[in-house]
């Protein structure tokens, strides 16, 4: 008998052990779990969070009640930090910034729409139901480790108590170490101080949308102009955004050597047909993805830099550029191959007529996610759009999505006289490896993302030279591709050409900021999106400052 209590205790002293030691290695790994995918090393791991022995103690030393209600919560609150840090590093990962669940919980069918066109959809379902019952399995062992704490009695209760009251002693010297010697500090309450600021995220992102809606409430002084557009009066004006087309295009060492000599080779054929063109650079409000906010803030002259703003945007009455010119004798078009599906935010911007993906008539396969090549668009809005018979000036807003993730295959340009209903481009649409197989290796995705950029760039310099006539083309990026492409802390600025055979028109943006030719000067300013509206309304008017 004897020897039975003493075999007893000692399993209860070996499961109080493992729940102890499963409850340090689960808190301190989630609590420690870097904010950034650049963050991850073996030292983010060499802290310890002070709010991990505080915790232990209390599961050991309060009532057994109230000790399985803060197992409880405690599980909840570590899901919702593991929750933060997950968003944190996917968000960071896409768009270079810090996620905000006040407004970013919108997004996650985009990302998924996204992911799936990169990897396919049964890889994409497969990571994401892999990652969410290891949310759940993290999730529930934690809550078994610290049910079984709460449980403790005895030798073994004394035994966890003094062991996380050591813990805490340890923690708080190194805190204080720390802070008197200025060094890095190897434990702190950064945890709670975390959690702190994404509440206080929350506060300032629901203040933010207030003042956003005294904007959207308020005066528009530039749609008031006087005889608005008078200086492209009778001449199309096309609106063209390029995919992911991002400022480390033109200046990255990877990319430049591709590029400059596309945009000078460009240069020379619009020159040769008689277009001006001139170039500078605007801050996109994103990056990596979520076209329609450069889009919307293009458009409104607005800064549209989350969703929440643009959902509130799509519900006002600040009338967009699209509109501006309808009302002023425009017929206005929306040519947009990407939108597969219903798309009820085009009633904002006034589109007299939206050609989707399903309206432009394509009958080649899919490059991938990309349902068409940007060729087969611009050939599509040249026959559809410009030579409809109806003898107005059109305003065209078009969306090109060639250089659109996941960069397989890459496009060549053909004869413009083949083009056809677009199945001379199957062979294309089904050569190269796919996308599973590109995105293995980092440097195989950067090279096919500069390919389609350098595809994109090319087909639009050539549709303007040979069918541009006396149309106005405004031509820029949306935004820098995702951080796997630019790298870290790369720059949110997309080029913006101005390109038309009026010169004088071309010469009035050269007084702000623009300079002459297809590449921006690198020391040019780059004011953000939703100023260049006003500057279009204004040149466009022949209003001078």
């Amino acid at each position: 008998m004897m020897a039975d209590r003493v075999a007893c205790k000692q399993n209860r002293q070996a499961r109080a052990f493992v729940a102890a030691l499963v409850f340090l290695v689960i808190a301190v790994f989630v609590l420690n779990l870097p904010d950034h995918p650049h963050a991850f090393s073996a030292k983010a791991f060499l802290h310890l969070p002070i709010e991990v022995p505080i915790l232990g103690l209390a599961l050991v030393l309060l009532p057994a009640r109230l000790a399985r209600l803060l197992a409880m919560l405690a599980t909840l609150a570590l899901g919702i930090v593991l929750f933060l840090r997950l968003g944190d590093i996917g968000v960071q990962s896409a768009f270079q910034r810090p996620f905000n669940p006040y407004l970013d919980l919108r997004i996650f069918a985009d990302g998924w729409n996204v992911f799936s066109g990169a990897v396919g959809a049964l890889g994409a379902g497969l990571a994401v139901a892999l990652t969410i019952l290891a949310f759940l399995a993290v999730l529930a062992v934690f809550f078994r480790a610290a049910s079984a704490l709460a449980r403790l009695s005895g030798r073994a209760e004394k035994t966890a108590g003094f062991g996380f009251a050591a813990l805490l002693a340890l923690g708080i010297v190194l805190w204080g170490t720390g802070a008197a010697t200025g060094t890095r500090a190897y434990a702190d309450a950064g945890s709670s101080v975390y959690i702190v600021h994404r509440v206080e995220a929350v506060a300032r992102s629901v203040k933010d949308m207030q003042l956003f809606d005294q904007s959207l409430a308020g005066d528009d002084p530039a749609a008031e102009t006087d005889s608005l557009f008078s200086a492209v009066k009778g001449r199309d004006v096309v609106l063209i955004f390029i995919e992911s087309y991002g400022r480390s295009a033109i200046e990255d060492p990877l990319y430049a050597p591709l590029i400059d000599p596309r945009l000078g080779a460009i240069e020379q054929e619009l020159t040769k047909a008689g277009f001006a063109t001139a170039s500078g650079w605007s801050r996109s409000p994103t990056m990596g993805g979520l076209s329609w906010l450069a889009h919307g803030t293009f458009l409104s002259g607005l800064w549209v830099d989350n969703q929440a703003r643009y959902d509130r945007l799509m519900i006002s009455g600040r009338k967009s550029l699209n509109r501006l010119f309808h009302e002023n004798g425009w017929r206005t078009a929306a040519v947009m191959p990407a939108i597969t599906m219903d798309w009820p935010e085009s009633a904002y911007y006034g589109y007299e007529t939206i050609f989707a993906a399903k309206d432009l008539g394509y009958k080649g396969k899919p490059f991938n996610w990309v349902t068409m090549p940007d060729q087969y668009t611009l050939s599509a809005f040249d026959r559809l759009v410009r030579h409809d018979g109806d003898p107005r000036p059109v305003m065209a807003e078009i969306a090109l999505i060639s250089s659109h993730a996941p960069w397989t295959p890459v496009p060549t340009l053909i004869d413009w006289a083949d083009v056809g209903d677009g199945s001379v481009f199957d062979a294309q649409a089904t050569s190269g490896d796919p996308p599973a197989v590109v995105w293995a290796d980092r440097e195989r995705v950067q090279r096919q993302y500069i390919g389609t950029i350098d595809y994109a760039l090319q087909t639009v310099g050539d549709y303007i030279a040979r069918f541009g006539d006396d149309g106005v083309f405004i031509v820029l990026g949306d935004h820098q591709p995702a951080p796997i492409i630019t790298g870290p802390d790369a720059s949110r600025d997309v080029p913006v050409h101005i390109i038309s055979r009026d010169r004088n028109l071309v010469e009035r943006f050269e007084t702000e900021w623009f300079t002459p030719g297809m590449i921006p000067a690198a020391d040019e300013p780059d004011p953000t999106m939703d100023t260049m509206r006003d500057r279009v309304i204004r040149f466009f008017s022949g209003v001078e400052d």
